[in-house]
């Protein structure tokens, strides 16, 4: 009878073992879904600003190592910046050209609206040569050809030039344009010689939907489209 009554309290300790088990297993699956739910929305969200994210400038790592040219959003630096990155516009529409504020290039940094992209950075020289570099502005991941709308203005040490996409019948430019698109990927390029040390070049990028375009139509609604603007040092003296 002893033998019995120690056989069965064994029996219980064991299954309470394996429901103790079966319940930590189950706690345990549900952390790592919880884990990788959390480390998969941080993976979305990464993903969608490198891939569709507005605007990023660079200057080339070498350059600023070795001369000293570099970035920064106000005219003053602390330290040599080799890249910056704007704010992303979701769910930008179209809007005129005509409707954007008077003083866009007058403020620092990233300064969007909420239907365009703006914004103001300074290319410097903080070494001790004097330089010649080119500067590139570039296209990537564009989809439902929102490219054929979108127009780009630079203001070049306040100088504004409007860029856009040749007309779709290979007329020319647009009529609010000042240029077309070098090419399909290449919004634009510009050089520039006897580029002293301390010198500074500041530069206001907008971005936007043109509504009087003719190919601004429902077609590029949900189009994405990722601009970048990268600079080198061509010649050093």
């Amino acid at each position: 009878m002893a033998e019995k009554t120690k056989e069965t309290l064994e029996l219980r300790r064991t299954a309470g073992e394996v429901k103790r088990h079966v319940i930590l297993t189950r706690i345990l699956a549900l952390l790592i879904g919880v884990l990788v739910a959390i480390i998969a929305v941080a993976y979305a969200i990464s993903y969608f600003y490198d891939k569709f994210g507005s605007f990023t400038v660079k200057v080339n790592k070498y350059d600023m190592a070795k001369q000293g040219l570099c970035l920064s959003e106000t005219p003053e630096y602390e330290h040599t910046i080799s890249s910056l990155n704007a704010g992303i516009v979701y769910d930008m529409t179209n809007i005129s050209g005509n409707d954007l504020p008077a003083n866009i290039d007058k403020i620092n940094g990233s300064h969007n609206g909420q239907n365009y992209i703006a914004y103001t950075f300074y290319l410097i020289n903080a070494g001790d040569d004097t330089l010649s570099y080119e500067g590139e502005m570039y296209m990537e991941n564009v989809t439902n050809g929102v490219d054929e709308a979108i127009r780009v203005a630079i203001y070049q040490n306040g100088e504004k030039t409007v860029y856009g996409k040749t007309k779709s019948t290979g007329a020319g430019k647009e009529s609010d344009c000042d240029e077309e698109f070098l090419a399909s990927t290449v919004v634009m390029r510009t050089q520039k010689e006897g580029f002293e040390p301390k010198d500074r070049d500041k530069y206001t990028v907008v971005i936007w939907l043109e509504g009087n375009d003719p190919e601004c139509l429902d077609d590029i609604i949900g189009g994405t489209i990722k601009f970048g603007m990268k600079f080198k040092i061509i010649e050093s003296t």
